[in-house]
């Protein structure tokens, strides 16, 4: 009803969306504008709202007071997801007017970046935002490190380590400005998501390719768990690892065993239902975390195994796709920056939260590499044992990944909702990936060696090229000649890293199968 209130109010402009309100500067006048903007005269709000909604008049009166006795009401019409989002201009449900990097004042739908926990009129203290980058970016991809430290060798780890974490700490930061250049011109919308901002740098191509993007990175981090989870439990159970029935191997079965369940988790229809199952996986992840380390510890007193500290340049694109596949958390800076309250210090939060995970990631792939040596597995939990305490950490990992699983697959649900059935839920279609996405885990024997394989394809393309590619178009009038090289080498290099890590890594593959 009140879409419909609106846009009758704005019959005689909303063919034009480049109508601009007689209130306006020359100057905003000649700034870029929104096609999505509509400015329109409203006239009479008050006596258009019907007397039995209060609250609703009351946000109607605040958000169309101006001086000028011609009220005014600018709109926003983003299609995002095959659903029409309504802004107003004026004071956010945030709490601040108008500010870059804001959460827009708009009509509440459910998005993939829409947060697990929703409480509207509070944002995140600097603490609070250190510990959201750190849940977003910690996965399942530090499990992969010790093997990885292990073929490239612990210093030359984890120097390649230090230098993913601070060109994806960059990109980050690119992403951010990139987004708060573009909401400080006059006329565009909100831009809450990587695929808003695809599409407001480059348009539909740009949304499109965002979007591929994080369909094959999700459903990648979604085989990866499948395979972490048949993998350890064939381990667990150290009589299956041979065996063989109706054709299929153990491993096999065990993901035919998940999949029924996951059928039944990934049928809840939005995030803030899993909620519950993202905070207890956290706490899972840590906790035995936690614990490898301290066996890693106890272990490497007693052996003291022979390491090396570089393992041969030929090994060098391989340990960039694991160590980009584990900072996994770059599509979810824009909305982790939109809920900071200090967004002035949110780069420096961001800074010491990377330094922290970094450090967090280097201490356990060195530890575990120290503890196995070269009998290290792509799976460091395998390494620590068959005993009480050895199982539950593997067993608590196995849920930890099991309940992350339809979380990670929320965002490829959005996607492709949107581009089938126009952002309707569709039942059918999320059983469909998930058993596409079981189906290639049986196939991939390594794990770490897919880690590679995703950081190398995609990761890189989300966490490098796209955030400096986009910060080149937006900025390429005021940046100087230096700022351009940086942009356009970052684009060539992780254009080259991605090819030649793609490569590395399906030659791992291929080679374990045979």
């Amino acid at each position: 009803m009140w879409t419909n209130l609106i846009l009758s109010s704005c019959s005689n402009f909303y063919l034009n969306p480049f109508y601009i309100s007689q209130t306006q500067s020359k100057n905003a006048r000649n700034s870029i504008i929104n096609p999505l903007s509509i400015i329109c005269p409203l006239p009479n709000p008050i006596s258009s709202i019907p007397k039995s909604n209060e609250d609703s008049k009351n946000s109607i009166l605040e958000s169309t007071t101006t001086p000028n006795p011609h009220t005014h009401l600018v709109i926003s019409l983003n299609r995002l997801k095959s659903r029409t989002f309504i802004t107003f201009e004026g004071k956010s449900e945030m709490g601040f007017e108008n500010e870059a990097g804001s959460s827009s004042n708009s009509i509440p739908f459910p998005r993939e970046d829409t947060p697990l926990l929703i409480k509207q009129k509070h944002q995140s203290s600097q603490v609070k935002t250190f510990a959201n980058i750190f849940i977003a970016v910690v996965g399942s991809g530090v499990l992969g490190l010790p093997y990885t430290f292990m073929k490239s060798g612990w210093l030359f780890g984890v120097l390649t380590l230090f230098c993913v974490a601070y060109l994806t700490y960059y990109c980050m930061l690119l992403l951010v400005k990139t987004r708060r250049k573009l909401e400080s011109l006059n006329g565009f919308a909100k831009i809450t998501s990587f695929g808003d901002l695809g599409f407001a740098v480059c348009g539909p191509i740009g949304r499109v390719a965002v979007d591929i993007m994080i369909i094959l990175s999700q459903a990648g981090f979604c085989v990866s768990y499948m395979i972490f989870i048949a993998n350890t439990l064939v381990h667990l159970f150290n009589g299956t690892s041979g065996l063989e029935l109706l054709g299929l191997t153990a491993k096999s079965w065990f993901i035919w065993g998940c999949f029924p369940f996951q059928l039944g988790f990934n049928a809840i229809p939005t995030l803030t239902h899993m909620a519950p199952l993202s905070i207890f996986a956290d706490v899972l992840q840590l906790g035995s975390m936690g614990v490898v380390m301290g066996e890693d510890i106890v272990v490497y007193m007693k052996n003291r195994p022979v390491v090396q500290a570089f393992g041969g340049w030929n090994v060098l694109f391989y340990c960039v796709g694991v160590c980009v596949y584990a900072f996994e958390g770059i599509g979810m800076v824009l909305p982790l920056e939109s809920e900071a309250r200090d967004k002035v210090k949110f780069g420096t939060t961001l800074g010491l939260s990377m330094g922290f995970i970094s450090l967090l990631y280097g201490g356990f792939g060195a530890l575990g590499y120290f503890a196995f040596g070269s009998a290290t597995m792509d799976i460091i939990t395998t390494n620590i044992g068959s005993g009480p305490l050895s199982t539950i950490v593997q067993v608590g990992l196995c849920i930890n990944l099991f309940f992350t699983f339809p979380l990670m697959m929320h965002p490829v649900y959005e996607v492709v909702e949107r581009w089938l059935t126009e952002g309707r839920y569709c039942l059918w279609l999320r059983w469909v990936m998930v058993l596409g996405v079981c189906l290639v885990a049986m196939l991939v024997p390594n794990f770490a060696d897919f880690l590679s394989l995703v950081g190398s394809s995609v990761c890189v393309a989300l966490g490098f090229v796209l955030p400096a590619f986009f910060h080149l178009l937006v900025f390429k009038e005021e940046m100087g000649k230096g700022g351009m090289v940086l942009d356009g080498a970052i684009v060539v290099i992780g254009i080259m890293l991605g090819v030649s890590g793609t490569w590395t890594a399906l030659m791992e593959i291929f080679a374990t199968k045979a």
